[in-house]
Order: C-alpha cells, then sequence, then structure tokens
C-alpha cells in the first residue's frame, strides 16, 4: 500500500471505469466477468482496472475454487469521506457568515432612516454667513 492512501485513493476514482466498478460492487460481490460485461473491454484491460483499485485498497479480490469474487472495501472511501468533510466545514462557516452579512445589509435597506453611527460624517468646512461670520456645517448623513 503507498504511503500516501488518500493520493492512491483519488487516483484510482479519477477514472470513470472504476468509478464504475465500484457502484457495481456497492450491490455486492462479482466476478471480472460479470463487471466486465457493461464494458467494451478486453479481459486484460479490465484486469488493469481491477489492479489499481486493489492497489488503492478500495476492492479485495478472493478466491473460490474457479470463482474469483471482487469486493468493495470502504475504509479508502471513509477516509476520503473525512478529508472532505473537514473543507465542508470550512464552507459551511464561510457561507454562514456571508449569510448573516447579507441579513444585516438587507435589515439596513429595509430601514433606510435607521443609520449607523460609522455613517454619520461631520463636516467642517466653514461656511459665510450674510453678516460675514464663518460657521460650521451640520453633521451631514451619509448613505
Amino acid at each position: 500500500m503507498p504511503p500516501d492512501h488518500l493520493s492512491a485513493t483519488f487516483s484510482a476514482l479519477a477514472d470513470p471505469t472504476r468509478r464504475a466498478i465500484l457502484a457495481r460492487l456497492a450491490s455486492g460481490e462479482a466476478s471480472v466477468k460479470e463487471l466486465m460485461e457493461p464494458f467494451e473491454m478486453t479481459p486484460p484491460a479490465i484486469t488493469k482496472h481491477l489492479k489499481v483499485l486493489e492497489r488503492a485498497g478500495l476492492i479485495t479480490r478472493g478466491r473460490a475454487a474457479q470463482w474469483r469474487p471482487c469486493k468493495l472495501e470502504a475504509r479508502p472511501l471513509h477516509e476520503v469521506h473525512a478529508w472532505i468533510d473537514q473543507y465542508r466545514q470550512f464552507w459551511e462557516a464561510s457561507l454562514d457568515r456571508l449569510e448573516d452579512y447579507l441579513r444585516d445589509l438587507q435589515a439596513k435597506t429595509e430601514n433606510p432612516l435607521e443609520t449607523d453611527l460609522t455613517t454619520v460624517k461631520t463636516q467642517t468646512t466653514p461656511q459665510k454667513t450674510p453678516s460675514g461670520k464663518k460657521r460650521t456645517a451640520k453633521p451631514a448623513v451619509k448613505k
């Protein structure tokens, strides 16, 4: 077994034929001949796919007299699931934060009269009165 189980598993899963073989084995054991039926492949070609799956630990092949059944092994798929689950948790947390932000933003646009203190800016530009004295303008509200 290669030291990097995830890479071997992902490499084996990269091929659609191998994924179809795993899908078939999910319903139970099958012989090489049974696995070969849906594909237009030679026996050596299907055997190569089975060897890749076996090296990745995704299947085991047994022997019962003349019958060599292939069986799905779930352990590598559990490892892939655990690895992917870390990223699912990250994305769920990120999307939850985005949802909260959008909800706050929507609430502010629905209630435009309510202002946030950070949006109030005091203008300090002096203006002249008719008598010539300078005065400071009132605070302006930015939207």
